[in-house]
């Protein structure tokens, strides 16, 4: 199975590695080293800190504390006394098939009324999505923020940046009921083809829960997606998933492992809850 590699861009070349500006350096080189990991950069072996300090133009002590923070969400991996490694079973490379299943269309397969309560819709600049779609740091994007509702109860909370010079029409769209995908395609002439997605468990913050109501003791899936069309990326995504209402089933033979999008796995549900299986697209 051939998995698509999404380019990357940075920025601007600085001292170093170009990095947004944005936050202590340490962060900025995590945050860079992450949309790395995203495009597939270190298929081939993730480069130890001597490297990383010469690359960034930063100290170790700074390159470690990007480090830490890579591991503590599960994005690389250090024995003791060994060099960092991509943790594959984490960052997960999808290949598509002839269509993008959707969260729209997983609810509503699983009979319940899908609706969104949208929190934002507007335009803004942020250098670092934008970096990460390969674009210039002030380039304006749509920015569309949903609650997603499975029934009455709240199923995820969607991030969702697209550039404004082609999604613009976007903005006069009801996303109370309606697929965003279908709107890009509609209105905008874009469809996506692929892409990849970074799945991790995490626990979420205090505002995040209320907004999901989320109980304490559940965690939820965070998904970080960078959506291409073409092979171009056109479409950055950060979801959070209710993971007691969710799941994503995969198949794995010797030529390879991929998700199946139409079987989840469930599990006893309380009274009146629904699982959904499926991709969140």
């Amino acid at each position: 199975m051939r998995t698509m590699k999404v380019p990357y861009r940075s920025p601007r070349a600085v001292d170093g590695r170009a990095l947004t500006g944005v936050g202590p350096l340490w962060r900025q080189v995590r945050e860079d080293l992450q949309a790395r990991l995203l495009a597939g950069q270190f298929h081939d072996g993730f480069p130890g800190e001597h490297a990383l300090a010469q690359e960034y133009a930063a100290s170790r002590h700074t390159i470690r504390e990007a480090l830490r923070s890579l591991r503590s969400d599960g994005l690389v991996t250090a024995a003791r006394g060994r060099a960092s490694t991509v943790a594959e079973p984490t960052v997960i490379q999808q290949q598509m098939g002839g269509a993008l299943y959707s969260l729209f269309a997983s609810v509503e397969a699983a009979g319940l009324t899908q609706r969104s309560i949208v929190r934002r819709l507007d335009v803004r600049a942020d250098g670092v999505v934008a970096t990460r779609l390969g674009l210039e740091e002030s380039t304006p994007l749509v920015h569309l923020e949903r609650l997603r509702l499975a029934g009455d109860e709240p199923l995820a909370v969607d991030r969702i940046y697209l550039a404004a010079s082609w999604a613009a029409p976007l903005l006069e769209v009801d996303f109370t009921h309606t697929s965003l995908y279908e709107q890009m395609h509609r209105l905008c002439g874009v469809r996506l083809t692929g892409g990849q997605e970074l799945i991790r468990a995490v626990v979420p913050t205090a505002g995040e829960a209320r907004l999901l109501q989320n109980p304490p003791e559940v965690a939820a899936l965070a998904l970080d997606r960078l959506g291409c069309s073409d092979g171009v990326p056109v479409e950055w995504r950060h979801t959070l998933v209710r993971a007691d209402r969710f799941s994503l089933t995969a198949q794995f033979t010797p030529a390879g492992y991929h998700f199946d999008p139409g079987a989840g796995v469930t599990a006893p549900r309380p009274p009146g809850s629904t699982h959904i299986a499926g991709t969140v697209a």
